[in-house]
């Protein structure tokens, strides 16, 4: 295996687990992460709703860099790091509506709640199944 995955195979984890944990830090340099849905484009940029007060959307504002983890429960883990922005206008419809397409009846696109994209830029795809014991890095696609 020289890449990770590809896109293809990415979009499907992500659709598969559905969540996943967010990391972002402050202005001051301090960590949070966080458990979150995890809903994704064709493209596979990773979406994720959340209040417009919390800790994560104003770290994100400050500072637009993301680390996510997605998967562990079949021993398979994908590690990303990324761009990250809140969405708005036109944007936060389309990329909210995606969402809404993969976990119906949240409330995303209601007035309380930040919509936020994740382009990411480099990937770790980590195997830790009985006799698998594989790790492989890549920049992205």
């Amino acid at each position: 295996m020289t890449d990770p995955m590809t896109r293809a195979q990415f979009v499907a984890f992500v659709r598969a687990a559905g969540q996943g944990v967010v990391a972002t830090v402050d202005v001051r340099g301090n960590p949070e992460a966080a458990l979150v849905g995890l809903a994704v484009t064709d493209e596979a940029e990773v979406i994720f709703d959340s209040l417009t007060e919390t800790r994560k959307v104003r770290n994100i504002r400050a500072h637009p860099r993301i680390a996510l983890v997605v998967g562990w429960d079949s021993g398979v883990s994908v590690q990303v790091e990324g761009a990250a922005d809140v969405v708005s206008g036109a944007e936060r419809d389309r990329y909210g509506e995606i969402y809404l397409s993969q976990f119906p009846g949240a409330r995303a696109l209601a007035d309380e709640f930040s919509i936020v994209r994740v382009v990411p830029h480099w990937l770790r795809y980590y195997d830790a199944r009985p006799g698998s014991a594989l790790v492989v890095e890549s920049e992205c696609w």
